[in-house]
């Protein structure tokens, strides 16, 4: 019995392009899918959502999941920029899903998130798609690790060609412009999940002196601007040339290891810089002790690392099927081509089924611990 089907197509008529990918991804599982989960790109809204409710439409009885991003990824390839459907459809008749959506709600003058499912002793791992331009997706990955009992998320924040006007969700029927929606997946279906990030550290690891909320103020007892300035001016033509085009900060996953280097470190960006401030603006919270490290993005460590980290996975499990969440810095942005991460699942763990999308920030766990990061891929596979 064949469980997992994958498709893409492309096209300027969004809609016959979702129906073409949907039915074939539902022919390679006889048209007998328990869940599916597809992504849409186009420049048109409106045809985004009608896409998606055209997937819906034909996926008969099986749970229906996905979002709009800037690309998406699937039967082996990537597409970025244009306008295409990618579908992925699971046949797991043991497994059971759980869908949920989440909303906002204002609680004692502070924003609750309402609509969680309490896991079930069977559940193994949910899948999670955010609308990152009102929802607070950081803020409520970092507290489901402990909210969910250690409940594993993956997924992505959902993104599109137009920004936050074209970002779209869909579950079950409904298109859904807001909110965060997902699903508990129960059974032994789950394999785990892959996480690699695409940065690697430059300088010395240093710990924060000064802070407030996202603002970096101080870094090993001296002016963060300035260290920032000085570490510029050490690193070599090539590291600084990586730096130009977009530097970012690692956070420190353990704060007590004697070393601090690749991979040890979650990604966020720098987003702006006051000389007279003397401050640095990253894009999550940080606090007075944490170590963090600067960081270049450079397409050679992510390669080997994402090679490295799907090698060691395949030579746990064998590989029936997964989604791939990637970061939409990735892809032609990083290595000069859309599909290089698809491809090197293939390559590594076998011509699986493979479909997701280019995120705008990637949800996964490291460590045990879930977390939103940048500039990485995610996979999250599943048993043959």
């Amino acid at each position: 019995m064949t469980r997992f089907g994958d498709a893409l197509t492309t096209g300027a008529d969004l809609v016959n392009a979702a129906e073409r990918a949907v039915l074939h991804a539902l022919e390679q599982v006889d048209g007998l899918a328990d869940l599916v989960c597809f992504f849409v790109s186009g420049a048109d809204p409106d045809e985004v959502s009608l896409a998606g409710l055209k997937v819906m439409e034909l996926s008969g009885g099986a749970i229906t999941l996905g979002c709009s991003g800037s690309g998406v990824v699937g039967g082996g390839r990537g597409v970025e920029g244009q306008g295409a459907v990618s579908v992925w459809a699971a046949r797991l008749p043991d497994v059971e899903f759980t869908p949920f959506r989440l909303d906002t709600v204002v609680e004692e003058e502070q924003l609750a998130v309402v609509g969680m499912r309490e896991p079930g002793p069977n559940d193994r791992v949910g899948i999670l798609l955010t609308n990152p331009y009102e929802f607070p997706t950081q803020a409520f990955v970092r507290e489901t690790t402990a909210a969910l009992g250690g409940l594993p998320l993956v997924g992505g924040m959902a993104d599109g060609m137009r920004g936050e006007e074209s970002v779209r969700l869909f579950s079950d029927g409904e298109v859904v412009d807001n909110g965060a929606i997902g699903v508990l997946i129960g059974g032994e279906g789950v394999l785990g999940t892959v996480v690699s990030q695409g940065c690697r550290p430059v300088g010395p690891a240093m710990t924060v002196t000064k802070a407030e909320g996202n603002l970096l103020l101080e870094l090993a007892g001296g002016n963060a601007y300035e260290k920032l300035e000085e570490l510029v001016e050490e690193l070599s033509d090539e590291d600084r040339e990586l730096a130009e085009r977009g530097l970012h900060i690692g956070v420190a996953r353990d704060e007590y290891a004697e070393q601090h280097e690749h991979g040890d470190f979650l990604i966020r960006s720098l987003v702006g810089a006051d000389p007279e401030l003397g401050a640095l603006t990253i894009g999550d919270m940080v606090e007075i002790g944490q170590t963090v490290r600067f960081q270049v993005r450079d397409a050679g460590t992510a390669d080997e690392d994402f090679a490295r980290r799907l090698t060691e996975f395949g030579a746990e499990h064998s590989v029936g099927g997964g989604l791939l969440f990637s970061c939409n810095g990735r892809g032609d942005g990083l290595f000069s081509r859309a599909d290089h991460d698809v491809l090197a699942v293939r390559r590594i763990l076998g011509a699986a089924p493979v479909a997701g999308f280019f995120a705008a920030g990637e949800i996964g766990p490291v460590a045990g611990v879930n977390h939103v990061h940048g500039f990485t891929a995610c996979l999250l596979a599943f048993a043959p």
